[in-house]
């Protein structure tokens, strides 16, 4: 039985596809915003990742009749995080011994066990009052029809940002689009007690954006900072997210003798340096310094775009004017991956990212350039008498032999080593020994630590284990989540009904990870490849509601062995052989293997969905679950990635069991009618 869409449908419908674009609009603009601005945050961007999940789940468990404040003071928690941030800075510290963090500044405020659990708070308040307005919303459609309507706004939040990220738009504008959608959802009687926090929160972000040498790329917020008048020196000073990161400088000061910018050069003295490679150009030092010792050629590979065009704008060598260098905006691994180019030298260039992936893994950028196949590429990719060589400021003694020991086995001598002190390192390793001249050869300086793999992708993590870092924050996170379910009145007895949702939310989000990982090695860490991912999740989820919404029944214990069934192809299906695939074939291989579990997981999602006597609540129990699945993948420091789709099956049997427990397992009735809608949407 079909039931008439009128006009206030119409309204429902699209306040809803707005309130779900707002919602993952904010907390991706959030996760970009808060890492670029409290110092080292942007290596926790999944604490902010859990926070909007506990907010968005508490907004759609909270009954209708309850909460209204907030709805009514929405954007409020939206402008106190931004203004506080700003006005007061809190900075995340990085003091530990089992991870580095690469930095260069002194932090000082709370220790991470307060900071994170504050700012995770923060998070979740706001999302909480932007899920309020979609969960009231959610409840006056059909649930299917309800579900549709929210991943349509989510496609359109998502496509939105990724948007703005390849304008390289300024924080302001970020603020100004959540702004306005805001004010959309308040309506009239609203408006002014909506538009007075908005307004104070677009004025902090204006200022921000007119700050002279700010600028902002799809990872980060730069700032350069100009020589003082009358200097001597031409060296700009380049910070990403408030570290510092990189200098230009003149070549003059590059081609020093006591320059790390100048030693593979020294050690490999028979080199013809006809085809170069830079790994992480930056804002082309090095560019500069293989033209000065004649390079015909240089391909010059760097993820960020504005760190490229800052470089082209304000190198006083103007690397990137000249014909012999080609550029590459391109994860380095990937571009490794792609090409059958043989090379003289491949130069690995300071390629510390200062963030992560996606706020969904604990996986940084460069992650991938640092393992033992990545090493093994670039072996592979050298010509005759090449030679390879790193540098960067190691910071501990386990991270040089850890990267030496690769070397060492994957080259099979020993690299040379200049050590500047400080713990930086320059390695210089070439094709053979013959092809190395060393002043010093690397000699370990104790227990060599095992090499990262593409499988556990972890260079910086001394060991298989997760830091105490990491544990009193989750615990921090953990406390306040309990609190918070119990301060916002939520009755767990009536959520315990929804458990199976529970554990399929878990499930999802692991899955969602490991599809994330996946591409990132498959085809680079830009985020162009991460936002396409996610959107191809998301479309891969509203196949499967669109396929279950002309279905009768699902019969559930089939699509559960069919999704268990393509979880153990992905389990046993290597990332060697994914990778040794042509373009193509590595495409389809990898969207095969990453959105089909993603189908058939959703199918089953929204049969139970459909059926449950209160969606809302099944809807939150179900993001609430979200959240534990994006703290079970802290396993992956333990275990590798592969491993987390065991975790994966085995959350998927228990929402299988605990369907069968409350009675909504494989004799779950047809789809419902749809239920009278009202002819309004609310306020």
């Amino acid at each position: 039985m079909e039931y008439r869409a009128g006009a206030g449908v119409w309204e429902i419908r699209g306040k809803l596809l707005l309130a779900s674009a707002t919602m993952l609009f904010v907390e991706l603009a959030l996760i970009r915003w808060t890492g670029a601005n409290i110092v080292h945050l942007s290596y926790f961007s999944n604490f902010i990742l859990l926070g909007s999940f506990l907010g968005i789940g508490l907004g759609f468990l909270i009954p209708a009749h309850r909460g209204q404040w907030l709805k009514r003071w929405a954007p409020v928690p939206l402008a106190v995080l931004v203004v506080l941030v700003r006005e007061f800075p809190v900075q995340v510290q990085q003091t530990s011994g089992e991870v580095i963090y690469f930095t260069a500044v002194k932090t000082t405020g709370l220790p991470e066990w307060v900071t994170l659990p504050v700012l995770f708070l923060l998070a979740a308040v706001v999302m909480a009052a932007i899920g309020k307005i979609t969960a009231d919303l959610f409840r006056q459609l059909p649930s299917l029809e309800a579900y549709r309507y929210d991943l349509l706004g989510a496609l359109t939040g998502s496509v939105a940002f990724a948007l703005l990220s390849w304008l390289s738009a300024p924080s302001v504008a970020w603020g100004v689009i959540a702004g306005l959608a805001m004010l959309m959802l308040g309506g009239r009687r609203n408006g002014v007690r909506y538009a007075v926090p908005l307004t104070a929160m677009v004025a902090v972000l204006a200022f921000e954006s007119a700050a002279q040498g700010v600028s902002w790329s799809p990872y980060y917020k730069i700032e350069v900072k100009r020589p003082p008048a009358g200097s001597s020196t031409r060296d700009y000073k380049i910070s990403a997210n408030g570290v510092p990161h990189q200098s230009i400088a003149p070549l003059s000061v590059l081609m020093r003798p006591e320059s790390p910018y100048g030693r593979p050069y020294r050690e490999t003295p028979d080199n013809p340096y006809r085809r170069v490679l830079v790994i992480g150009a930056g804002n082309g030092n090095d560019v500069a310094v293989a033209l000065a010792h004649g390079a015909r050629r240089v391909d010059a590979v760097e993820i960020d775009p504005e760190l490229r065009e800052t470089g082209a704008r304000l190198h006083p060598e103007k690397p990137y004017d000249d014909p012999r260098v080609h550029t590459y905006i391109d994860d380095g691994r990937a571009f490794l991956e792609r090409t059958d180019a043989r090379y003289d030298l491949i130069v690995l260039a300071l390629p510390d990212s200062l963030t992560l992936v996606s706020g969904a893994s604990n996986l940084r950028l460069e992650s991938y350039l640092f393992t033992r196949q990545a090493f093994e590429a670039a072996h592979e990719h050298l010509a005759p008498n090449g030679a390879f060589t790193m540098y960067n400021y190691y910071r501990k003694d386990w991270l040089i032999d850890r990267f030496a020991g690769d070397l060492t086995t994957v080259f099979g001598h020993a690299p040379c080593i200049t050590d500047y002190g400080g713990r930086q390192a320059v390695f210089v390793t070439g094709r053979t020994t013959a092809d190395q001249s060393c002043e010093k050869t690397w000699q370990a300086s104790g227990p060599v630590p095992e090499p990262a793999t593409d499988d556990h992708p972890f260079p910086y993590l001394l060991q298989r284990t997760i830091p105490s870092l990491y544990l009193g924050a989750l615990g921090g996170i953990l406390l306040v989540t309990v609190l918070s379910v119990r301060l916002t009145g939520v009755r767990v007895r009536h959520t315990v009904r929804y458990a199976d949702m529970f554990l399929l939310g878990a499930a999802f989000m692991l899955l969602e990870t490991k599809s994330v990982i996946g591409f990132a090695l498959y085809f680079g860490t830009t985020w162009l490849v991460n936002a396409l991912v996610f959107i191809g999740v998301l479309l891969a989820v509203l196949a499967g509601v669109e396929v279950r919404r002309r279905m009768r029944r699902l019969n559930q214990p089939v699509m559960t062995l069919v999704l268990l069934a393509t979880l153990a192809v992905a389990w046993l299906v290597p990332a060697e052989s994914v990778l040794a695939l042509p373009f193509a074939g590595r495409l389809a291989a990898a969207i095969a293997l990453a959105f089909a579990p993603i189908f058939c997981a959703n199918l089953i999602f929204s049969d139970r969905l459909a059926s449950a006597p209160d969606p809302t609540a099944a809807f939150g129990a179900n993001l609430l679950g979200a959240l534990t699945g994006g703290t079970l993948e802290y396993l992956a420091l333990l275990t590798g990635y592969q491993t987390l789709l065991l975790v994966v099956a085995a959350l998927y049997l228990g929402a299988y069991a605990a369907m069968r427990l409350t009675g909504n397992g494989p004799d779950t009735p047809a789809l419902p009618e749809p239920r009278p809608l009202e002819s309004e949407a609310q306020p």
